[in-house]
């Protein structure tokens, strides 16, 4: 039987007051609080203050599989261009200080109202399934840290460990479409920070000091011959140095530049090998200047290749096929974007003395038709470059079809796992 249609305007009221209330990650308090609230109401047992603002709440009902549904709490720094009535025009404080405006703008507080949506259909129809449903609400996402810290405060201890793991991301597709992967869904990253030290000085005086910026800039662009010099024609790999700092008067020599950069790939041995390059071009570069001492390379986060289990995958497309029609569910492709939500799975739960959980993970769209069609372009593909993408200031889901389908995918795939009572 399928699942009954969602509770849409109550799921719509949650996501525009998420939407309108955005918080940076590790610092979801309030995001975390109207969350576990609408899990209590609808029958879950709640934890929260789970590795930081996370948020567990657990149904419990008879015997059958442990089935985690995940989704994230945290916004990203990005002002707002949307020009929705809804539009956000939050700001908050930075980890150093710097006030930023805040935004929804990679979908996730369109996971949020899904999950609590998916949540409040499973209380509601419990008659019609077995076994137990564990509802996560993940801080920190964008900092690729949340899922270990929640996994590092007890998540699988506090808890029953689940077999199976579930969750789904916005994507620029048509809203009412969903879309699996046949091999990795997301790659693998490794964030770096990197820290050139020089000696300060004046910059009337250039050969008293020792400027950190041009060997900064030498590892800059030495770096972008990595991908093509050191990894083979078929493997795919980003790496990409976000930021530069340097410094803050014309007429002074800095004593240390910054840089940070990440690296993308679909196997942890790529990770390691371009990382190993970037630590000897960085050392290399920094000696070649005549630097005071070695430059320090520190890893901020490591996330590991998203790559679903194949059979619940499989499963899980079945039963969104039945649910909205085989028009409405696609193929994807392997993405470069990252996520640590494969620690839910085997890299993390085997830290923890967890084995057999499987994942399965989707891609929801989120366009609606008047954006689609007014997008430039005469072809699918040629729309969706042309769309503004996650991370971007005028990301905006459709907000009835993506809320729709969302909690319908979750349940669908929820309840193609859980056991039928007499079945």
């Amino acid at each position: 039987m399928p699942p009954a249609p969602p509770d849409l305007a109550a799921t719509a009221e949650f996501y525009l007051d998420l939407h309108r209330h955005p918080e940076l990650s590790g610092a979801e308090e309030r995001t975390a609080g109207r969350l576990a609230a609408r899990l209590a109401a609808t029958g879950y047992r709640v934890e929260t203050g789970i590795g930081g603002h996370g948020v567990a709440g657990v149904l419990r009902n008879g015997p059958g599989p442990v089935v985690l549904l995940r989704a994230e709490l945290d916004a990203l720094p990005v002002e707002e261009r949307t020009g929705l009535p809804y539009a956000s025009t939050a700001t908050a404080a930075t980890a150093d200080g710097r006030q930023v405006p805040v935004m929804h703008a990679c979908g996730h507080d369109a996971h949020l109202a899904c999950l609590a949506g998916a949540a409040a259909e499973l209380a509601a129809s419990a008659g019609q399934w077995s076994g137990t449903v564990l509802v996560v609400g993940q801080p920190a996402e964008e900092t690729l840290t949340g899922a270990r810290a929640m996994l590092a405060d007890g998540l699988y201890e506090r808890f029953e460990p689940p077999s199976v793991v579930l969750a789904q991301h916005t994507a620029p597709l048509p809203a009412g479409m969903v879309a699996h992967g046949t091999g990795p869904v997301t790659a693998g990253s490794v964030t770096l920070e990197v820290v050139v030290h020089g000696r300060g000085g004046h910059a009337s005086a250039p050969h008293l000091a020792v400027d950190p910026l041009p060997a900064a800039a030498a590892i800059v662009l030495r770096l972008q011959g990595v991908v093509a010099q050191e990894t083979g024609p078929a493997e795919q790999v980003v790496l990409t140095v976000g930021s530069l700092e340097a410094g803050s008067r014309a007429n002074v020599i800095p004593d240390r530049a910054t840089l940070r950069l990440t690296v993308r790939g679909f196997s942890e041995q790529v990770l390691d090998r371009v990382t190993a390059a970037v630590r000897r071009i960085v050392r290399a570069e920094a000696a070649a200047s005549g630097c005071p001492q070695e430059p320090t390379v520190r890893t901020v986060s490591r996330s590991g290749v998203n790559l679903p289990d194949p059979g619940l995958t499989s499963a899980v497309r079945d039963a969104h096929r039945a649910a909205f029609g085989g028009p409405r569910v696609t193929g994807w492709p392997p993405s470069m974007a990252t996520e640590d939500f494969p620690l839910f799975g085997e890299e993390g739960a085997a830290l923890h003395g967890v084995r057999g959980i499987r994942t399965a993970y989707w891609m929801l769209g989120m366009v609606g038709p008047a954006q689609w069609s007014a997008a430039p372009g005469a072809t699918a593909a040629e729309k969706l470059a042309a769309l503004p993408a996650n991370h971007s200031p005028e990301f905006r889901p459709h907000v009835g079809l993506t809320l729709r389908t969302g909690v319908t995918a979750l349940v669908t795939a929820a309840t193609a796992v859980l056991h039928r009572p007499g079945a």
